[in-house]
């Protein structure tokens, strides 16, 4: 199988050097790094390719690095069922930049496009409808990007007086707490059920 992704890889590199910046294959899978110029047209030369034949997307993310120049990296990960082979590309942009989006190649690629806006904030260009996706409307901030605060800014409830779901901003009335990590059992001055038969040994 390696050997298959290898070729393949080769393959794509060759009929398209404009688009690979290299590729590796690890777990099975063919991981190849890409330019974001000409990216739309280099997942449709994916998708007919007689070589490569990927046509079915199964998902887009991306990965946050807020120490990197290019802070954002998007990965779209193929299937192509004819030759039972997988691709991840992996597009690094910087947070100022935007994505094209392959809704044109992939028409699936709606939500998952949706998904990453929604989650990281990255814009996919040329996207039929592009808005959140899993947070509300006036939502602050996206949640996977590693400078947003675990607690979040707002927080929701439904107030009884006004018959309303209100928005408030999150205040914690208490300090976090410091934990040690032990077993609760620690220190226990009785015997668990079934303790005895370690005893035995």
């Amino acid at each position: 199988m390696s050997e298959a992704l290898k070729e393949l890889g080769a393959h794509i590199e060759l009929k398209r050097p404009d688009c690979v910046l290299g590729w590796d294959v690890s777990f099975g899978e063919l991981n190849m790094d890409v330019t974001l110029g000409h990216f739309t047209e280099f997942v449709e030369f994916l998708k007919n390719d007689p070589t490569c034949k990927f046509s079915t997307l199964v998902d887009i993310t991306a990965v946050d690095h807020p120490e990197r120049p290019k802070r954002f990296t998007v990965v779209y990960h193929l299937l192509s069922m004819y030759q039972n082979h997988r691709i991840r590309l992996r597009v690094a942009i910087r947070e100022d930049e935007m994505v094209p989006s392959i809704t044109s190649v992939h028409p699936c690629a709606n939500w998952p496009e949706r998904e990453t806006f929604d989650m990281f904030g990255i814009i996919f260009t040329d996207h039929p409808d592009l808005r959140r996706l899993l947070t509300d409307y006036g939502f602050r901030g996206h949640p996977l990007r590693k400078d947003f605060p675990t607690t979040g800014y707002t927080e929701v409830r439904y107030d009884e007086v006004q018959k309303r779901v209100v928005y408030e901003p999150v205040s914690l009335p208490q300090d976090y707490r410091q934990f040690d990590f032990m077993s609760p059992w620690e220190g226990a001055e009785y015997i668990l059920p079934g303790d005895e038969k370690g005893e035995a040994k």
